[in-house]
């Protein structure tokens, strides 16, 4: 599965921006999808995963309630809705995909395919 991440920018604090990730080469079927970022100096973070369904969806405590992942697999493609931006969540962000199992993974290591990476900078 190659993924490609999309729709990063400049947002000023309090905006709100539309990421996308699209899959070439195989369908999303049977495939949780996740999102991370990773901020100058730190580690790549879990933000917000769902599964092939759409039905179960997961998100950290620091995005909940202002983020929200959702896909659309007829078009191969997983969103994710980030409204009232804060300075804190610039970072690059990556999509990720793993074969589901039992469960819609949160931990890097549980991810087989990696996109390249879309940077999301929110001024104050």
């Amino acid at each position: 599965v190659q993924l490609q991440a999309s729709g990063g920018g400049l947002v000023q604090a309090g905006g709100s921006l539309r990421l996308s990730c699209t899959a070439s080469g195989r369908t999303f079927r049977s495939y949780a999808t996740g999102w991370f970022r990773q901020a100058p100096g730190k580690e790549r973070e879990f933000v917000a995963a769902i599964g092939w369904t759409g039905e179960s969806t997961y998100y950290a405590d620091s995005v909940k309630g202002r983020f929200t992942i959702s896909r659309d697999n007829a078009k191969t493609a997983v969103y994710l809705q980030m409204n009232s931006l804060k300075p804190e969540d610039t970072a690059v962000y990556y999509c990720a995909a793993h074969y589901m199992g039992l469960r819609v993974g949160r931990r890097l290591d549980e991810y087989d395919y990696w996109g390249q990476g879309t940077q999301v900078t929110v001024s104050s």
